[in-house]
């Protein structure tokens, strides 16, 4: 792998690098930069968490001036994602002269139209708000000199084709085109030969799909058990901050309550949300008031949360595509993370596509008995003992420690302490239930005369 310093980047540029930790590129950064600095059109195949971000902000940070009109613009599926590039342009952007202005929906839009009369050079947007602004004309784009398509197959899926279109139309003839997307299906192609000029293909290896020191496993768990199923793996596991993912809104809100219920530290994400109740459930994640956060795929495309440890699947995904999504939010910058699958019996099919297309097997595990569960809180009691020992603020108990021990002999008053510690483990005799959803069934569809090679390799290619 090659070092930022060996990509010969602009100097400001590479202090802010560094000053940000980084001192290799990735894969996708190493094949897209010195591509795009060359001024060349380019399909970029990556999902997020790739270090896809600094892949298009350095090269139109290296090739743009800070003649104050917009040169830049950047599309993104979602408000947060757009949030998050315009802080990594920023950020990477930190020494040199030139302004980002982030534009999407959910904001005051008089707010945005007195932003653009500070005249920024790079345009960060979603597809929907930026088209209002051009039909205001409070944003001209007759000035490009760069568009970058950001996670275009979400766009896609979120139904911006024929806003995609219209803005790549009115863009300039004579600009440098970028588009990044998880997968290379019809759609994305089209908008390539449609509005690209011979783009350069650059793209994470296939086997890499799937970051390799993400652990993936799956049970075979049917839809009245997965409930208790996850929380004994929550008990087990005692993940830092966990993302659950269920299929659909009813799911993630049924979902997130019986957890809270059970006394979890839980909150649902899902499209139904607006903005502020949005921000304030994030803002509990990433500062960790609370440690799971249930979500749709929708609600969690463009999230960039880091220290996510482990992803669980309470829902199978309908598609690679998103599984690849999900699991990606954990084992990031190096570091390890667990995704798992709850896989209902006659969901195999659909496990069988998923494992076909990412070339990994997943790991097939047992579910943690209860013995199990109890000698992992047994545990943790423990160890929070010993660290209040090592940590040595317990003064003010030795007087009632003395008094006990006089009573009764110190393992007697130790292991009451560490029981009341545990907690009483009742068996939950809660009455919650989950509305059941239908398991999905993959029936594999194939053309008279056999097999199909040609279908079998695109799908392959995703």
């Amino acid at each position: 792998m090659l070092t930022f310093r060996e990509l010969e980047i602009n100097e400001k540029i590479m202090i802010a690098i560094e000053e940000m930790g980084f001192e290799q590129a990735t894969p996708i950064q190493e094949q897209a930069i010195p591509v795009a600095l060359q001024g060349r059109d380019i399909i970029g195949q990556a999902q997020t968490g790739t270090g896809k971000t600094a892949a298009f902000t350095i090269p139109f940070l290296e090739l743009i001036n800070n003649e104050p009109v917009i040169q830049v613009l950047v599309l993104t599926p979602t408000r947060e994602l757009c949030i998050q590039v315009a802080e990594e342009v920023g950020k990477i952007g930190k020494y040199i002269n030139l302004k980002a202005l982030p534009i999407y929906g959910g904001q005051d839009i008089n707010r945005q139209i007195r932003a653009l009369k500070g005249r920024p050079q790079i345009i960060i947007a979603t597809p929907g708000r930026l088209m209002d602004h051009m039909q205001r004309k409070t944003i001209r784009l007759n000035n490009l000199k760069m568009v970058v398509l950001d996670e275009a197959d979400e766009m896609l899926n979120m139904g911006f084709l024929e806003d995609i279109e219209n803005i790549l139309a009115v863009c300039p003839e004579e600009r440098q085109t970028m588009m990044f997307s998880a997968t290379m299906r019809s759609e994305i192609e089209n908008i390539a030969n449609k509005f690209m000029r011979d783009p350069v293909l650059v793209k994470v290896k296939a086997q890499e799909l799937t970051v390799p020191n993400i652990e993936q496993h799956f049970y075979e768990v049917p839809e009245r058990q997965k409930l208790d199923a996850l929380c004994r793996l929550l008990d087990v596991h005692t993940p830092e901050l966990t993302l659950v993912f269920g299929r659909t809104k009813r799911r993630v809100d049924e979902l997130s309550d019986a957890l809270q219920k059970r006394g979890y530290l839980a909150e649902g994400i899902h499209g139904d949300l607006n903005q502020r109740q949005r921000d304030t459930v994030m803002g509990k994640f990433r500062t960790g008031l609370i440690e799971i956060l249930v979500a749709t795929d929708v609600a969690a495309r463009g999230l960039d949360i880091t220290g996510v440890t482990h992803v669980y699947n309470f829902d199978i995904p309908l598609d690679v595509d998103s599984y690849v999504h999900r699991i990606g939010r954990t084992g990031r910058a190096g570091q390890r993370g667990l995704a798992i699958t709850f896989v209902e019996p006659r969901e195999f099919g659909q496990l069988r596509n998923i494992e076909r297309t990412i070339r990994r097997k997943l790991q097939r595990k047992q579910l943690p008995t209860l013995a199990d569960v109890k000698r992992e809180k047994q545990k943790m009691t423990a160890g929070k003992i010993v660290a209040i020992i090592e940590d040595g603020k317990y003064g003010e108990y030795k007087y009632l420690a003395e008094q006990l021990i006089n009573d009764y002999d110190s393992l007697t008053v130790l292991s009451a302490a560490l029981k009341l510690l545990e907690g009483t483990e009742e068996d939950k005799k809660d009455d919650i239930k989950l509305t059941e959803e239908k398991p999905v069934i993959i029936k594999k569809k194939r053309k008279p005369g056999g097999y199909n090679r040609k279908n079998r390799a695109k799908r392959s290619m995703k």
